[in-house]
């Protein structure tokens, strides 16, 4: 019965252009759920029940499945999402004596980012689609396994070639758990509940990028690169027996997909095919590279503009996570008392203000790492600000198929990192306004998507969320 309620009332908030959701489909014939639904059913009506019919429902057994503190459970789903951001900031401070051991040139190298990036964005594409069929928790603990067994393949990795390779290799496993994380997320809390717990995740999950270099720096001046690899061996040695021990299986038996191809091509092309679900992924992945264009660069931006030793890449790390951790912070507490498209459009503010400042500082005075360093931080604060919104509202764009679309979002903005490491940090990496120009060009990507797809979403308004907050007490 409450499911559906809520199913007609969202019903009536589009306008009608819902077919069949009081049924359960909630699908137009892009195969993709119409406008914001956030909101539109509160989970305290299907918690202790039988399974809402609705697509928007969250797990019913929620509340039996986990019974320890959120806070632990956000730590869990940190830690997940953190090792892809790991693996890349680690191993930074050793690039240049990484080159000098194995011969490699400054190009070759390079690729070692790219070929993690690009197995990191391959693979996101199917570690959603498996978590929707087979649950949860089998993707992420075999993609730990993965991921330690190739970081020992890097570890004894003796050529670039074989480097390239277990990196790759390492790309393609990494991702499992930040993707997978945002689908267990969705399947144990509420919407606004939701968003405050992606916004723990975020600020958990920016400790590790943020220690990272530190621990690569010191490794790598007192041991050695390899020994950079041995201990990410031990990082998901450990992180696969916490997560085998402590994570749940969150996916409810009723809503697992049937994994074959042909269904799986038609929930791609639904996703790709819709304008709104690809504005919003654009919205959210693009502008980040306005600020992991200088991680990628970090070598020579820190190196020879910025005159940082590689030890000293931690104050880099420390403006740039710290910046993720407030704005995460700050979206956690707005949680549920402002609109949606306003915690967004405060973010796009923010990003376009440090954007318009860092272009005209470059091109008016010499590099400093006294100015340029907050800035990035700044810019950090604005996109962490807006993001776990966005990312809700991708994942509700294909309520059926969280785990898909939060795949096809990932690789979205994977495939965009790649490029821009492939690509594009190579051309622009040698001058400090050149960085700042394309950073500028990115942020003006994810502002144009969002313009674009606002008037398409039915948003809640301040009644909204009064309501709702009203409905879980």
């Amino acid at each position: 019965m409450a499911s559906s309620q809520g199913g007609n009332i969202q019903a009536q908030r589009n306008g009608g252009h819902v077919r069949d959701f009081a049924r359960g489909t909630g699908r137009t014939e892009s195969g993709l759920s119409v406008g914001f639904t956030l909101y539109s059913t509160p989970a305290r009506a299907t918690r202790g029940r039988h399974p809402a019919r609705g697509p928007l429902a969250m797990n019913p057994d929620a509340s039996t499945i986990w019974r320890g503190p959120r806070w632990l459970l956000a730590a869990l789903l940190a830690c997940l999402g953190m090792l892809g951001p790991f693996s890349i900031d680690t191993y930074l401070p050793a690039f240049t004596g990484i080159a000098q051991s194995l011969g490699a040139t400054p190009v070759e190298m390079q690729q070692t980012l790219s070929a993690y990036l690009l197995g990191f964005a391959l693979m996101n594409l199917f570690h959603g689609a498996l978590a929707d069929s087979f649950g949860r928790r089998p993707v992420v603990i075999v993609g730990l396994m993965v991921f330690t067994l190739a970081s020992v393949g890097c570890a004894m990795s003796q050529s670039i070639g074989a480097l390239v390779l277990f990196r790759a290799l390492q790309g393609m496993s990494a991702g499992s758990g930040m993707v997978v994380s945002r689908a267990i997320i969705r399947d144990m809390f509420p919407p606004a509940e939701a968003q405050r717990v992606m916004s723990q995740v975020t600020i958990y999950f920016g400790v590790a990028p943020a220690i990272a270099p530190l621990f690569g720096g010191f490794l790598f001046v007192h041991i050695g690169w390899h020994a950079i690899f041995w201990f990410l061996v031990l990082v998901g040695a450990l992180l696969l027996g916490v997560m085998w021990r402590l994570l749940p299986e969150t996916l409810y038996p009723g809503q697992r997909q049937p994994f074959n191809a042909r269904h799986l091509m038609r929930g791609y092309w639904d996703m790709v095919s819709s304008a709104r679900f690809m504005a919003l992924a654009f919205a959210s992945g693009v502008p980040f590279n306005g600020m992991f264009l200088y991680v990628l660069s970090a070598p020579v931006f820190l190196g020879e503009h910025m005159r940082l030793g590689p030890t000293q890449f931690f104050w880099f790390f420390l403006m740039t996570i710290g910046g993720i951790m407030g704005g995460a912070w700050f979206s956690g507490r707005l949680a549920g008392r402002i609109t949606p498209q306003r915690q967004i459009r405060w973010g796009f503010i923010v990003m376009i203000v440090v954007s318009l400042l860092n272009l005209a500082l470059n091109l008016t005075l010499p590099p400093s790492p006294i100015w340029h360093l907050p800035l990035i931080g700044l810019f950090s604060l604005g996109w962490a600000l807006m993001v776990p919104v966005v990312t809700l509202l991708v994942l509700d764009e294909a309520p059926t198929r969280r785990g898909m679309a939060s795949s096809l979002q990932a690789c979205i903005g994977s495939v965009a990192n790649a490029l821009v490491a492939g690509a594009i940090a190579p051309l622009v990496m040698h001058s400090t306004v050149l960085l700042a120009v394309a950073s500028s060009l990115m942020t003006a990507v994810g502002v144009v998507a969002w313009i674009w797809v606002r008037p398409r979403l039915t948003l809640p308004t301040h009644a909204d969320l009064k309501r709702d907050a009203m409905a879980m007490k």
